[in-house]
């Protein structure tokens, strides 16, 4: 994996350095590794995002003050 691999620097606060270091000691597994899972998965959670906008293109958006409206005569709110 390693030929496959692009370096880059990153700036970590110092908080979230020594936790990412603690974690990376507990799950034996490297920092790059733990950042690399990381941004997969909010990427995979951006593409659900983006495919469920997709999804409801063509839907007609409801006005805010409607909406409010809804929820109160349902019992939401």
């Amino acid at each position: 994996m390693a030929a496959l691999s692009k370096r880059a620097t990153i700036y970590f606060e110092p908080d979230l350095h020594k936790a990412l270091r603690l974690k990376a000691v507990e799950t034996n597994q490297s920092l790059s590794e733990l950042v690399n899972d990381a941004v997969r998965e909010a990427l995979a959670e951006d593409a659900e995002d983006l495919a469920a906008f997709d999804e409801r293109a063509e839907e007609t958006a409801i006005p805010y003050d409607e909406m409010v409206m809804r929820l109160r005569k349902d019992g939401r709110i």
